[in-house]
């Protein structure tokens, strides 16, 4: 895979998204790192709606790091809505949670998660983690997206990029 994929960090805890932002910063992570506050921004992300549209500015990722509990939709939504979508069941998703409670773990893997961490208090052990993770997704294959030969209104009027109940 391509050392500089493109994550996309799904959560709504500011203070969260400011830990993991500098815990890339501090890895020397060189992947770019978007962040979405709630699901049902992170799947306007996935699909390219409004400002997510520009591709150079918002390139699909390779990788999705997902809070549960979240507003609006909760990350459970996002696995489930991700699973039914192409290119993004082909996209690995790690389900990054304060809750090491067994039935958001087994939900999060029934529904399609690829891994779930629990977010460790200590940030160094945060830096050791993404590190940890994009060592991991960088050594393996990444699935051929034909997503970039389509042209854009072909892309957003897709049926596998509809919302349900959207057409």
């Amino acid at each position: 895979m391509d050392a500089n994929f493109p994550i996309l960090l799904v959560d709504d805890d500011p203070n969260d998204m400011w830990l993991v932002k500098h815990a890339f910063q501090n890895a020397s992570l060189p992947n770019p790192l978007r962040m979405v506050s709630d699901g049902q921004e992170a799947i306007d992300y996935l699909r390219g709606l409004g400002q997510y549209g520009d591709r150079s500015a918002f390139p699909f990722p390779r990788l999705v790091l997902l809070d549960l509990k979240m507003p609006r939709l909760n990350g459970f939504d996002v696995i489930s809505w991700m699973r039914r979508h192409y290119p993004s069941k082909l996209t690995p998703i790690i389900v990054l949670s304060s809750s090491a409670l067994p039935q958001d773990v087994n939900r999060s893997y029934e529904l399609g998660a690829n891994a779930y961490m629990v977010k460790p208090a200590d940030f160094r052990a945060l830096e050791r983690l993404f590190r940890t993770i994009a060592d991991f997704w960088n050594a393996g294959e990444a699935p051929a997206f034909e997503l970039h030969t389509m042209a854009a209104d072909q892309r957003y009027s897709h049926p596998l990029f509809q919302l349900p109940g959207s057409g």
